[in-house]
């Protein structure tokens, strides 16, 4: 999840926890100690981007950190001159902050090291885009109602627990979904005999309606999109080859072995012109939905070495524009 999108929810959160014992700061404590996590993109300064890709959302994502930190943390707070609260209160408070953070990151796309450094494997549900506007709106508008509302606890305890409820509340239906559009995206695999095990969907820009959907084999992937509101059963799937081959040349495998390893299998090679090009599918594609054949929103340059800091942004939403929008809408409405 986006910055923003955690420091609402660690808001709300916040006073349901804290608000008693700290009024009003519960509110921007709960923000910062949601985001806590995250304080691992200061690796960005000394590691290359395709060992920062992969660390992101790695250690300090953990159950492991999230154990060891808290208490120190806890007690930490406790020595400050200006702590109001106990140990047992910063512990707990802080403690379910990290644990929502990590927990809300498992529904994103990007894969989330619960288990590390004990297991590489990344946890991904594929059920939330990484700022979805039907999630976030009701924990800004609960936000925004304790900044303005006075001190009487019950009352903001209310509005902190709606804003809360209505995002879980969406967050099932995601769930739920998902579920529904999964059953028939297997079916329509299995009708068209691609590969039936090794495939995933996760949803489109800024929605749970419609879905990209994106299979794993080693001579390349089938890609296409489904809506929950498709009338036909089947899928138009476009083919983009793997092209392991092209990597042959290259010298630098630590680089490719970390891009892999963050990939999990879903990925392809492409030469655009000059250029050698690494393309992870599990974040779709820029305008998919429009022309099939288009560019995928994480592209990696691997030759000649073109910065590549900005590795997952520069591609998210390039190109769009109202007519983008317009046929986002038409094609989430069906076919």
């Amino acid at each position: 999840m986006d910055t923003l999108t955690h420091g609402v929810l660690g808001a709300c959160l916040g006073e349901l926890l804290g608000g008693r014992q700290l009024g009003r700061k519960a509110l921007l404590a709960g923000a910062i100690a949601q985001n806590l996590p995250d304080a691992d993109v200061v690796c960005a300064l000394w590691l290359d981007p395709a060992a920062n890709v992969l660390a992101h959302r790695g250690l300090t994502h953990s159950f492991f950190f999230a154990v060891l930190i808290t208490p120190l943390l806890a007690y930490g707070l406790t020595q400050w001159r200006y702590s109001v609260a106990p140990f047992s209160f910063w512990l707990k408070f802080l403690g379910a902050q990290i644990f929502v953070h990590d927990l809300m990151d498992g529904f994103n796309a990007y894969g989330t090291g619960w288990f590390e450094p004990f297991s590489h494997l990344r946890v991904s549900f594929h059920t939330l885009f990484v700022s979805d506007p039907l999630f976030f709106i009701p924990l800004v508008l609960g936000t925004g109602y304790l900044l303005l509302a006075g001190n009487q606890q019950p009352r903001r305890n209310w509005y902190a627990g709606l804003a809360l409820g209505a995002s879980g509340l969406y967050l099932a239906g995601c769930v739920w979904v998902k579920e529904r559009v999964y059953k028939d995206v297997a079916a329509a695999i299995s009708k068209q005999e691609l590969v039936q095990d090794n495939y995933l969907i996760t949803p489109t820009p800024f929605n749970s309606l419609l879905w990209f959907i994106t299979t794993k084999h080693d001579s390349g992937s089938w890609v296409g999109y489904r809506s929950v509101w498709d009338r036909h059963p089947d899928i138009h799937f476009e083919f983009f080859p793997r092209n392991d081959s092209l990597l042959q040349p290259l010298t630098r495998t630590k680089e490719i072995e970390n891009l892999r390893r963050f990939s999990q299998g879903y990925y392809t090679v492409e030469q655009s012109g000059d250029t050698l090009v690494w393309n992870d599918l599990r974040f779709g594609q820029m305008m998919g939905w429009q022309h099939p054949r288009t560019g995928f929103v994480f592209h990696y340059y691997l030759a000649p070495e073109i910065d590549n800091t900005v590795v997952l942004q520069r591609g998210r939403f390039a190109g769009w524009d109202e007519t983008t929008l317009h046929n986002l809408i038409s094609r989430i409405r069906g076919r």
